[in-house]
């Protein structure tokens, strides 16, 4: 009886099951709610980066789990809507890390079988952080979600928003931290 009360509980305060049961998302390259690293920063729209994804790990998947997608979203930016960094849908359930770079237009360092999706810069790739100068820092948040379907069909050209409506419609759990990262004027 606790332990259901507990669960409602969870699930009722915005805290799923699964992240109440150790669903964790890591990085050694960002810490929660720390500074980006700008060598994550795009190299668009007058910023300088080197536009390469952070490593990503993850621990304690749903036992259910039969794929993963990760998102990286800024709920800062300027557009009324967000803006979507980075999408990967299909990353096969026996793996639980993305490498550093994995972002990159190839494909090459993603794990066979995964896609990534057209984010807001226009391209399936990782698309660095790169906030207006003078604004606050925006907050970057890296999602994993445990996916109970093996693939999603996708299709080629879909945007973010697309495969986020389709990654949520499958997810049974998730994992997230926010880093921060702002540009001065």
């Amino acid at each position: 009886m606790k332990r259901t009360l507990l669960a409602a509980a969870l699930v009722a305060g915005g805290i799923s099951l699964a992240q109440a049961a150790g669903f964790a998302l890591t990085s050694p390259d960002i810490k929660p709610n720390a500074t980006i690293d700008k060598k994550f920063e795009a190299n668009v729209f007058g910023c300088s980066g080197e536009n390469k994804s952070p490593a990503l790990q993850w621990t304690g998947a749903p036992k259910d789990t039969k794929s993963f997608a990760v998102t990286v979203y800024d709920p800062d930016a300027p557009t009324g809507s967000g803006w979507w960094h980075w999408s990967v849908v299909n990353i096969p359930a026996n793996v639980t890390d993305l490498k550093p770079d994995a972002g990159n237009a190839s494909g090459a360092n993603l794990p066979q079988g995964a896609k990534q999706v057209r984010t807001d810069f226009g391209t399936a790739a990782w698309g660095g952080m790169c906030p207006p100068e003078g604004d606050k820092p925006h907050r970057y948040v890296f999602t994993v979600y445990a996916l109970k379907t093996d693939k999603l069909d996708v299709p080629a050209d879909a945007t973010a928003a697309m495969a986020g409506f389709m990654i949520n419609g499958n997810a049974i759990g998730k994992a997230s931290f926010t880093g921060k990262y702002g540009r001065k004027k």
